[in-house]
């Protein structure tokens, strides 16, 4: 198996590093990551400038770009052999709930999804040290041994949170559902040295939607979260409501 590692913190990361190790073990890696931090990117692509790869060690390359960038630019002609699986990580800091819109370590394995390549994004909820890197990187390394299966669906990928705790506290894992983040909404304003305001983002966790089955509670009750996610967007129960909307429009029937 050749696997294609990335993440969004950054190729110097401490995760990337213990997530490359237990991988080892399972197939031949190459690591294709951001030369610097990118969290909250999203599934942002570079196309406005140049894009450079540099190498810093054998089958580890540094992009000065996107998750997103890294995934396609490998895939699409850079690495010698295409990968037989895509994995994330390890993110410091959740990515459960609303964080998946905004993730880049989400958007690594969805650009791996879209190519048609099973893929696994792997986050430790805390953004506080002592990082528990090792469970998160054994746990991948299981789950990269079964997302090769012929059941796994093509354009699906598995986003994994772990409680940030030591192998033996963790109580076992769960599949589950995307569930529902809070945030505060406040933006702090300032002003800079000029008279000019500038804007920081970004508010204070308010916790989550106790919804039975979703990747908050697993994590929050001591349990690793694996939800199933799919790169085709499409609400069905609502374009099965659109069948009945009549617009003073032609409409194609056929």
């Amino acid at each position: 198996m050749v696997i294609l590692v990335s993440n969004d913190d950054g190729i110097q990361s401490e995760g990337i590093r213990c997530l490359e190790e237990a991988l080892a073990g399972v197939g031949e890696v190459y690591t294709v990551a951001p030369d610097k931090e990118q969290s909250a990117v999203s599934h942002s692509l570079t196309l406005h400038r140049p894009l450079r790869i540099e190498e810093v060690a054998p089958h580890r390359f540094a992009v000065n770009g996107t998750p997103t960038d890294c995934i396609n630019i490998a895939v699409k002609g850079f690495l010698p052999v295409r990968p037989d699986l895509v994995v994330s990580g390890i993110n410091k800091g959740p990515n459960m709930g609303d964080d998946i819109t905004y993730s880049g370590t989400v958007a690594a394995a969805l650009e791996g999804a879209l190519l048609g390549i099973p893929a696994i994004a792997v986050s430790l909820v805390t953004f506080t040290a002592p990082y528990h890197f090792q469970a998160a990187a054994e746990f991948s390394a299981m789950l990269a041994t079964e997302i090769q299966t012929p059941r796994f669906p093509a354009g699906s990928l598995l986003n994994v949170n772990l409680p940030n705790l030591p192998r033996d506290q963790i109580k076992g894992y769960r599949f589950t559902r995307q569930g529902k983040r809070h945030y505060g909404e406040n933006i702090d304003v300032r002003t800079d040295p000029r008279g000019r305001k500038y804007y920081w983002i970004g508010g204070d966790d308010l916790g989550f939607d106790p919804i039975e089955g979703s990747d908050c509670v697993a994590v929050h009750d001591g349990y690793i979260s694996v939800t199933p996610l799919r790169a085709d967007l499409t609400h069905q129960s609502t374009l099965e409501v659109l069948q009945d909307v009549r617009l003073p429009w032609r409409q194609e029937t056929d």
